[in-house]
C-alpha cells in the first residue's frame, strides 16, 4: 500500500525528530481574550529569530519545544493588539497570554500593530478550509434580520444552497448528509429551523465556525463531503454581562458571567420567534384557519471549570424545537408536526504534561420529528428521529516545532427510527406493524503526523480505521416473489447483522513558493455508514436518516484537491485558485414511485436504489480582510452527476443541486464607529428539474409522460441584499472638578 509506505516515512521523520528534540525546553500554556477569559483560537505564537512558531488549539493551548535560549516570542491574534515578551529558556516554562482587543486606543508607548498574522491563508498547511469572523458576520445582509452561520458559508466558493433562502447546504457536489456538522464536538442531523430557512445556531453563542471542504484530517469521519465544527463559547469569566436583541421575527437573550472569577464561568443564550404572535390578530377565532400557527425556540447553555492547571471541564447543552400547525375548524381537521434536536456534552481536557494534550468527552444527541394528522374521530401519525450516545478521547502530542503528532479514538451507539405508524379511530387502534428501530455501533481510530519537512515544505498525513456493526433486535422483511409469501428473517438483541471496516487515509501538502504564495494539495478517502432519503431537494424534517445495514451499503468516495494561494499589498488582498475531483459510490435514493409510508410491515431499505455519482470543479475567490472596506468575490464552476441502474434506465443525469455557475459578492464598509454598511449579491445557474415532454388522457384522467431525469433546469437568478448596522455605543461625561473654582 503506497500511502502505508508514505506514513512509515513520515513516522519515521517523526521519531528522528523527536530524537533529536530531547535537549530541548518547552514553553507552553493558554491564549486568551483579556477582557472575557475566553481561550482563543488559533492565536498564533511566533519566534521571529527562527522563523518558527505554533497556533493555539480548538482549547487555546499551545506548546512549542526550543533549544535553550533567550528567545522574543511574538503572541498574535487577529483584531487584537500584539504582545511580544523576552523569555529565557533554560527549563520548562509554562506562560499564559492575555491579549485585549485592538479598539484603536492610542495609548502612550504602545504601537498598533495591523495585519500582522493576516498569512495563515499562505502558511497554514490545511486546504480547503473557511472560517468565519462571527463580528462581521452579524454586520451582513441577514434574512428578515436574522444573521445565520449557514447562508453566509453559502456565499463562499464550493458551497451552494438546495433552494434559495433555504439552510440546506451542498460541499462541492455532496448531498446534505455528506457534511459533518459538530456543535462542540457532538453530532448535530437537523441543522435548521422553519423548514430550512433559519439555522439552529444562535450567533450570540458561538465562538468559532469552521468549515473544511476537503483534505479533511484524519480525527474527523463518517462523512463524504466536509466538516463543520463550531464552538460555543465558553462564557465571561470576569464579570457578569447581558446582551440581547429585538427583530422582525424572534428576540434573543444571553447572560453569561463567572461562577468563580477566573475559575469557572457560564453563559446561557435562548432565542424564540413569534410568528404564532404576530400572525394570531390576522386569524379570527371563528375563521376557516383559527388554531393554525408557528414557533421555534432554541436555548444554549454552557459551564466551564478550570480544576487546575492541568485539568478543565466543559459541559455543554443545546436544545431546540420547532412547533408548527395547521387546522381548519370547519371541517374538524388539524395538523401539528413538532420537531427538534437536543445535545449534551462534558469535556475533559488533561495536560499530562507540557507536550501532551488530551480531550476526553461523552455526548448525547436525540433528534425527533411527528407528524400527527386528526380529523372527526380518526388520528394519523408518523413519526421518526435518531438518538445517539457517543464517547471520544483526542490526543496531541508537540513534538517540536516541527513535529506534531495526534491520535485518538471516537465510539458511538446509534438507535434509528426511521419511521413509526399509528392510526387510531375514537378508541380503536390499527394494527399498523411494529415501530422500526435499527441499532449499529460506529467506531473508530486514528492517527496522523504534521511534519515540517523544510522552512517551505510541510505535510499532514494520517490514517483512520473506522469500523460499523448493525445489530439486533431486528426484522428483516424478504419480499416476496411471484407465487410465494413475505418472509420475516429476526434477529435477537445484539446479535451482530452486518460488519463493515474501512481503512480511510488521509494526506495534504503545503509548499512555500516564497513569502506572499504557496501551492496546496490533498487526498482523502472517506466511509460513511448513515443516510438521509428525500424526496425533495429541499432538506426537509421529514427526510430520513437510515443506517448501512445488509442491503444500504456504507458509503465510499474520495476527493483530490489542489489550489495556489497568492496575497497582496501587504497581505491585504487574498486570493485563492482550487480544483477538486471526487466520486462517491452506494449513494441511495427512494424507487421511481416509492413514499416513506410504504414501509408499514417492510423495511425502508427495501424501497431504497443504489448508485454512485462524481464531481469536480473550479472556485476562485478574492478577499480584502483588512481596512474599512472588508469583503469578498467568490465564483465556483462545477459539475456534478449521478448514476442508479433503476433510475432513467441507468443513464448518468446531473443531481438535483448541480449548478455550473455560481457566483457571489460580498462587501462590508465601517463608515465609523456607529454606522456599517453591508451588501451581498448572488448569481446562480438555476436547479434542474424533470419535466413532462407529452402528456394524453386515460379514462378521463390527464396522464403525463416525464422526459430524461433532471435534463431541464429552471432560469439562472441573482439576488441583491442591503443591510445597515448601527451600534449604540455608550459614552461617558468627563467633568473637570476645577471648573467651578474658576
Amino acid at each position: 500500500m503506497k500511502f502505508g509506505r508514505l506514513l512509515f516515512v513520515l513516522l519515521f521523520f517523526s521519531c528522528a525528530q523527536l530524537a533529536g528534540a530531547q535537549q530541548k525546553f518547552t514553553l507552553s500554556g493558554y491564549i486568551s481574550d483579556k477582557a472575557t477569559g475566553e481561550e482563543l483560537i488559533d492565536a498564533k505564537i511566533v519566534v521571529p529569530s527562527l522563523n518558527s512558531g505554533a497556533y493555539t488549539n480548538e482549547f487555546g493551548y499551545y506548546s512549542i519545544s526550543l533549544p535553550a535560549g533567550t528567545y522574543t516570542i511574538d503572541f498574535r491574534y487577529s483584531g487584537y493588539n500584539s504582545q511580544s515578551k523576552e523569555v529565557v529558556l533554560d527549563q520548562n516554562i509554562k506562560l499564559n497570554i492575555a491579549l485585549a482587543l485592538n479598539e484603536k486606543v492610542q495609548e502612550i508607548g504602545e504601537v498598533e500593530v495591523v495585519g500582522e498574522g493576516r498569512d495563515v491563508n499562505i502558511k497554514d498547511n490545511q486546504i480547503s478550509t473557511v472560517k468565519l469572523d462571527i463580528e462581521q458576520l452579524k454586520t451582513l445582509p441577514a434574512f428578515l434580520g436574522e444573521v445565520d452561520v449557514i447562508k453566509t458559508l453559502q456565499l463562499m466558493p464550493g458551497i451552494s444552497s438546495a433552494a434559495e433562502g433555504t439552510q440546506g447546504f451542498y460541499v462541492r457536489g455532496g448531498g446534505p448528509d455528506q457534511n459533518l456538522v459538530l456543535l462542540d464536538g457532538v453530532h448535530v442531523y437537523n441543522a435548521s429551523h422553519l423548514f430550512g430557512f433559519f439555522s439552529v445556531f444562535n450567533v450570540d453563542a458561538i465562538k468559532s465556525v469552521e468549515l473544511t471542504k476537503g483534505g479533511i484530517p484524519a480525527e474527523y469521519g463518517g462523512r463524504l463531503s466536509s466538516v463543520l465544527d463550531i464552538s460555543m463559547n465558553d462564557g465571561n469569566s470576569k464579570e457578569y454581562g447581558v446582551t440581547g436583541g429585538i427583530g422582525l421575527i424572534s428576540s434573543r437573550l444571553t447572560l453569561q458571567g463567572p461562577i468563580v472569577k477566573d475559575k469557572a464561568s457560564f453563559i446561557v443564550s435562548g432565542r424564540r420567534t413569534y410568528i404564532d404572535v404576530i400572525t394570531k390578530p390576522f386569524i379570527p377565532e371563528d375563521g376557516a384557519f383559527s388554531g393554525s400557527g408557528y414557533f421555534f425556540y432554541d436555548l444554549n447553555a454552557k459551564v466551564n471549570y478550570k480544576i487546575s492547571e492541568k485539568d478543565r471541564l466543559y459541559i455543554s447543552g443545546y436544545y431546540g424545537k420547532d412547533a408548527f400547525t395547521f387546522a381548519t375548524p370547519a371541517d374538524d381537521f388539524n395538523v401539528r408536526m413538532p420537531w427538534g434536536n437536543g445535545i449534551a456534552s462534558m469535556r475533559w481536557n488533561h495536560l499530562f504534561n507540557d507536550k501532551l494534550f488530551m480531550n476526553a468527552r461523552v455526548s448525547l444527541t436525540d433528534y425527533q420529528f411527528q407528524f400527527i394528522s386528526q380529523q372527526d374521530e380518526f388520528e394519523f401519525g408518523l413519526n421518526s428521529g435518531i438518538r445517539d450516545y457517543g464517547a471520544s478521547v483526542d490526543f496531541s502530542y508537540f513534538v517540536n516545532p516541527r513535529v506534531k503528532l495526534k491520535f485518538g479514538a471516537d465510539y458511538i451507539y446509534h438507535i434509528f427510527t426511521p419511521f413509526s405508524v399509528s392510526a387510531t379511530q375514537e378508541d380503536v387502534a390499527f394494527d399498523v406493524g411494529e415501530a422500526q428501530r435499527l441499532f449499529s455501533h460506529e467506531s473508530a481510530v486514528y492517527a496522523s503526523s504534521e511534519l515540517e519537512i523544510t522552512e517551505n515544505w510541510s505535510m499532514n498525513a494520517g490514517i483512520r480505521y473506522s469500523m460499523y456493526h448493525h445489530v439486533g433486535s431486528f426484522k428483516r422483511f424478504i419480499p416476496s416473489t411471484l407465487g410465494n409469501q413475505d418472509s420475516v428473517v429476526e434477529y435477537a438483541p445484539g446479535e451482530l447483522i452486518q460488519f463493515y471496516g474501512n481503512w480511510e487515509p488521509r494526506f495534504s501538502t503545503r509548499y512555500l513558493i516564497n513569502k506572499v504564495s504557496s501551492f496546496k494539495a490533498g487526498w482523502n478517502y472517506n466511509a460513511q455508514y448513515i443516510h438521509l432519503a428525500n424526496l425533495s431537494a429541499v432538506s426537509l424534517p421529514t427526510d430520513i436518516w437510515f443506517p448501512s445495514t445488509e442491503l444500504a451499503k456504507p458509503q465510499l468516495g474520495w476527493q483530490a484537491t489542489a489550489g495556489y494561494f497568492r496575497n497582496f499589498f501587504d497581505n491585504m488582498l487574498e486570493s485563492s485558485v482550487e480544483v477538486y475531483y471526487k466520486t462517491m459510490n452506494n449513494l441511495i435514493e427512494f424507487k421511481e414511485g416509492a413514499l416513506p409510508q410504504d414501509n408499514v410491515q417492510d423495511n425502508t431499505d427495501n424501497l431504497l436504489t443504489f448508485g454512485r455519482g462524481y464531481s469536480y470543479g473550479a472556485e476562485f475567490f478574492l478577499k480584502k480582510a483588512l481596512g474599512d472596506f472588508t469583503g469578498w468575490i467568490g465564483y465556483t464552476w462545477s459539475k456534478t452527476e449521478r448514476q442508479f441502474d433503476e433510475i432513467f434506465d441507468g443513464a448518468w443525469f446531473p443531481a438535483k443541486y448541480d449548478r455550473r455557475h455560481d457566483l457571489t459578492l460580498v462587501g462590508n464598509y465601517k463608515l465609523n464607529d456607529s454606522w456599517t454598511f453591508g451588501a451581498s449579491f448572488v448569481y446562480a445557474t438555476g436547479n434542474t428539474m424533470t419535466l413532462p415532454t407529452s402528456w394524453f388522457i386515460n379514462n378521463g384522467d390527464v396522464q403525463f409522460q416525464y422526459g430524461p431525469r433532471n435534463a431541464s433546469r429552471m432560469a439562472p437568478f441573482h439576488r441583491l441584499d442591503l443591510s445597515v448596522t448601527w451600534y449604540d455605543q455608550p459614552t461617558k461625561t468627563v467633568v473637570d472638578p476645577l471648573s467651578s473654582l474658576r
